[in-house]
């Protein structure tokens, strides 16, 4: 029997047909780590935050993201389904030793609940009229604790939204005033230009599109005549966000690396599939239908399956380095949202529609100054660039810095979380600004003082210390940027500036390695740094295996530079390039007159910046 890993491969993805089969071969290998009284998953043996009960509950939820808009649409039966109906049964019933029990405030089962919601709202005829009076009782009551219970700020208000519009959509009580209330805070959150962010000074992420839009377009649906005007701004700000949430995607299926839950993989095409659920047209349905299946298509075809043919916690490979806090064997599976649109069957325009490329009337330059990005794509649109100040404010989660302050983001090349906390090679330190106190421990960029996104540059000031203030602009450009650093400290320090970080694998490394410039490139790419200002000694660093997202051996082109007490001016160009060609030899140049640095760029001419 050929593994999950070799079938999906080759599952074309053209038809509804194929899209069912390839729900089926995700979720197949799981029959066997059902629990006794199927209520729970057990998927692995990594810990999180919470407890392994909670974790295998999660499990157990999210596999409903999928299964869900299956039974909705033409596929009417699916085996599994029997061990889910058991399992809600058993876990909703406080006498049966699988009870998922009672929730806490900003308990993980806030989050697992919702999509009891979206099942009440698309199968009632098979989660909800196949029980008896009791057992109705007991789902519709443990699901009614989350009006009683404290959800984060942010995307989770959402959570509760879905459960009680959910138990409306079945005759049961709900808490009305908790839905406007949440919707209330939600919309405080709404930045204009179709942006959210996620919390008040939240970042700007994938919970825009795969949570508060997907679930706000889940309740223009449903919710449109008791709602109205909600449903239509919900639907219009969707459309507006398109514009620039296409840019966020590659012509190759690939879509941008950046922020935290990566491990979500192809949750990334989900919003689309909640447009298309959602009955609206920022784009043709061909183009939407090509934007979710060459996703889909991209990711099958990455080593993201175990050997027992389970999702992993990773992005490209399995990766626990990179994960969060709240990342349990099950989490991986939130990204079966992307599947709603199984739920239209099989006569739908969707699904009758022939699939488009990436639409070719697609800006390669996008300006998105709320997210605090410039996008950039080379002229294939395989290679994204997405340009960043970084943010006025932090978070503690797990490592922020790299998720969300990068000087550039990559679909090509990805982004590297450090391994330790000792050195160039631990810290892997790519498009980034290191800077040290010669003890070999180094600081980086973990929220900006100011920011500006400009048409032709982007500009942030920020303080790795209390008295070391860094300006830095950067110039996009795609296959070069330039980066300029000003530098002003009562210490001496250590400075590095990382490249993109280039996969290694068995393929010779052609180098060129000297005084000012590093360049290194072979069939996974090529990348490069180069000294246009200062001091700077250019050296290729070997970080620690994993760190980097996409590939788990990599090496990074850095300028090292010592920095003494007092103003230091920094400037450095930076090169990477998907399969590498002549604009290798379109070096960029800089030109410091007096408190003005001018950027010269062979296609562009010069730019003036004061510093």
């Amino acid at each position: 029997m050929q593994t999950t890993q070799a079938e999906i491969k080759t599952n074309p993805l053209k038809t509804k047909e194929d899209v069912e089969q390839a729900l089926k071969q995700i979720c197949n290998p799981l029959k066997s780590s059902y629990s006794d009284g199927f209520a729970r998953l057990q998927l692995g043996n990594s810990g999180v935050a919470y407890s392994d009960s909670i974790a295998g509950m999660e499990g157990f939820s999210r596999i409903l993201w999928g299964l869900v808009p299956l039974l909705a649409g033409d596929a009417k039966e699916y085996d599994i389904w029997d061990f889910h109906l058991q399992g809600i049964k058993n876990g909703t019933n406080p006498a049966h030793e699988e009870y998922w029990g009672r929730i806490n405030d900003y308990d993980q089962r806030i989050v697992e609940m919702a999509v009891f919601g979206l099942a009440l709202l698309l199968i009632p005829d098979k989660i909800w009229e196949p029980l008896n009076e009791q057992e109705r009782a007991n789902l519709s009551g443990w699901l009614r604790q989350i009006n009683h219970v404290k959800a984060h700020d942010c995307n989770w208000l959402f959570f509760p939204v879905l459960v009680n519009i959910g138990l409306k959509f079945v005759g049961e009580p709900y808490d009305e005033e908790l839905v406007e209330r949440n919707l209330q805070r939600i919309d405080e959150f709404y930045l204009g230009n179709g942006w959210y962010a996620d919390g008040i000074d939240g970042h700007c992420d994938y919970y825009g599109p795969f949570a508060i839009h997907y679930y706000s377009l889940i309740y223009a649906k449903y919710m449109e005549k008791e709602d109205p005007i909600r449903a239509v701004t919900y639907k219009n700000r969707a459309e507006v966000f398109a514009k620039d949430f296409i840019h966020w995607f590659a012509s190759d299926g690939s879509a941008l690396p950046y922020g935290r839950s990566l491990t979500y993989r192809f949750a990334q095409a989900a919003f689309w599939s909640a447009c298309v659920f959602g009955n609206i047209e920022p784009f043709s349905l061909g183009v939407m239908k090509g934007l979710i299946l060459r996703n889909l298509r991209w990711w099958f075809n990455k080593p993201i399956f175990n050997e027992s043919n389970r999702l992993t916690v990773g992005y490209v490979y399995p990766n626990l380095v990179m994960a969060e806090n709240y990342n349990s064997p099950g989490s991986p599976y939130w990204a079966l949202k992307t599947f709603l649109p199984l739920a239209l069957d099989e006569e739908h325009p969707f699904w009758q529609v022939q699939e488009e490329e990436y639409p070719k009337d697609v800006e390669p330059k996008s300006i998105q100054r709320l997210p605090h990005l410039a996008l950039y794509k080379d002229d294939t649109n395989r290679h994204l660039l997405a340009f960043n100040t970084g943010h006025i404010s932090t978070n503690e989660h797990t490592h922020t810095s790299a998720k969300y302050e990068k000087f550039v983001y990559s679909n090509v090349f990805g982004f590297s979380v450090p391994r330790a906390e000792w050195g160039l090679a631990q810290g892997a330190f790519d498009c980034m600004l290191a800077l040290s106190e010669g003890d070999n421990l180094y600081r980086v960029k973990r929220k900006s003082e100011e920011i500006r996104v400009e048409e032709d540059y982007l500009y942030m000031k920020w303080k790795p210390w209390h008295d070391v203030e860094v300006k830095t602009w950067l110039v996009p450009g795609n296959p070069w940027h330039v980066r300029i650093h000003r530098i002003e400290t009562n210490r001496e320090l250590d400075a590095a500036d990382g490249g993109f970080a280039l996969g290694l694998n068995d393929d010779e490394l052609t180098k060129i390695q000297e005084q000012e410039q590093a360049f290194v490139r072979n069939q996974l790419g090529a990348s490069g740094v180069k000294t246009l200002y200062g001091n700077g000694r250019a050296e290729l660093i070997f970080p620690n295996a994993n760190t980097n997202l996409i590939n788990p051996r990599t090496v990074i082109p850095t300028i090292k530079t010592k920095v003494h007490q007092g103003v230091t001016l920094l400037a450095s160009a930076v090169y990477g390039e998907k399969t590498f060609s002549d604009s290798f030899q379109l070096q960029p140049k800089v030109t410091l007159t007096n408190e003005q640095i001018i950027i010269h760029f062979s296609k562009k001419g010069g730019l003036s910046i004061s510093i």
